[in-house]
């Protein structure tokens, strides 16, 4: 058994240990500087904990747009394919007009979202922005058709454009030169 007090008061060796010596303010203060030290990482490291939080939680809302969009771009492109595919005597009747007002509003939503096509009609074939899936007479490396319409979202491409590319061969209509 030890001698502690029974009135509540500390041991005498506590006591002694708790009490500040001649030599310890130099101590003292090198244990303050590391705290402080410690401290100001502590708050760095939060703070860079809290920017990747926000960059993760923002690029997983870009992630879940990209792949609703993805989801709804087979739609838009069988709306493009049933409007260019109507005949001259029916052109002007009112569903096909409302069939158009539909896809307009359609792109005009894909457009709010951040969705912008991408140009590819005569533009120097460009691997990062356009699939090639065969070539054909017209200046060489160059578009010369589009088969399916690309996307970007914030500058990201989500979907290629699916492109015919000129061979550097003339088009058999064309004049020689």
């Amino acid at each position: 058994m030890t001698n502690e007090p029974t009135d509540g008061t500390p041991p005498e060796d506590a006591v002694s240990d708790a009490a500040p010596t001649e030599g310890a303010a130099p101590a003292l203060e090198q244990e303050l500087e590391d705290l402080r030290q410690k401290y100001l990482r502590a708050v760095a490291d939060y703070q860079n904990l809290r920017r990747r939080s926000d960059e993760e939680r923002k690029e997983w809302s870009r992630y879940t747009l990209t792949s609703v969009i993805v989801n709804y771009l087979p739609v838009l492109d069988d709306l493009d394919r049933a409007l260019s595919s109507v005949d001259a005597d029916i052109a002007e009747h009112r569903w096909v007009e409302g069939v158009r007002m539909v896809e307009r509003k359609f792109r005009t939503v894909l457009e709010s979202s951040g969705v912008q096509p991408i140009e590819a009609e005569g533009a120097m074939f460009d691997p990062a922005m356009h699939e090639a899936i065969s070539y054909a007479p017209g200046p060489e490396g160059s578009v010369v058709a589009v088969v399916q319409a690309g996307y970007t979202v914030d500058g990201r491409v989500i979907r290629p454009a699916r492109v015919v590319v000129g061979s550097g061969q003339p088009a058999p209509d064309a004049p020689a030169q």
